[in-house]
């Protein structure tokens, strides 16, 4: 597995790099093929943070990237924490691609591998690029993604593997663009478009 380490106000020492590196080569057994992993290392600014330091690692292979992030005192303990929650991610990812293999995952990969893309968070970005627009509403930064056909449960598994609070997709049943969100009360809520005569 490839491993890029990158550090905001904090060292990683080469002790520590090779152990992290360790670590997140057993992840491969929960489901081979995640072939790049991303470890980010952050010392937190916010006083009230009792552990400053934060971890965020990105897996990335069948078409899918999984990600999470945890805090801790040191960058072992944090490295331990993060990898515990990708642990349960996979597991989720590689039920589903089991229990119901679908052809979009399998035409996905093999796209991305032909084109040589990297894989994106479940919707591949085609370009990215800082935009600006009226002051009172300034777009900081514009993303394209793939159109991708789903269920409402695919959408929201794919939102819980990339740890984001909300999911764009086509929804399968309408074929119209929705979107899956995280409420505040941990539930999961969706947002359908409806076609106007």
């Amino acid at each position: 597995m490839e491993l890029r380490l990158s550090a905001r106000h904090t060292t990683v020492s080469d002790q520590d790099r090779s152990f992290i590196g360790e670590k997140i080569e057993r992840l491969s057994k929960f489901l081979p093929g995640m072939d790049r992993a991303e470890v980010h290392f952050a010392e937190e600014r916010n006083p009230r943070i009792p552990d400053k330091l934060a971890c965020e690692i990105t897996l990335i292979g069948h078409g899918h990237t999984v990600r999470a992030k945890a805090n801790a005192a040191d960058h072992l303990s944090a490295t331990d924490r993060v990898i515990e929650k990708l642990e349960n991610k996979l597991g989720k990812l590689k039920a589903k691609l089991n229990s119901k293999p679908n052809h979009r995952d399998a035409a996905l990969v093999k796209k991305l591998r032909y084109e040589g893309a990297p894989a994106g968070n479940g919707s591949v970005a085609v370009e990215e690029e800082a935009t600006t627009e009226a002051p009172e509403y300034e777009i900081v930064r514009s993303k394209k993604v793939e159109k991708l056909t789903l269920s409402p449960q695919e959408a929201a598994l794919r939102m819980d593997l990339v740890s984001h609070d909300f999911y764009f997709f086509t929804n399968a049943d309408t074929g119209l663009p929705a979107v899956v969100y995280r409420r505040n009360d941990g539930g999961i809520g969706l947002i359908d478009e409806i076609e106007t005569p």
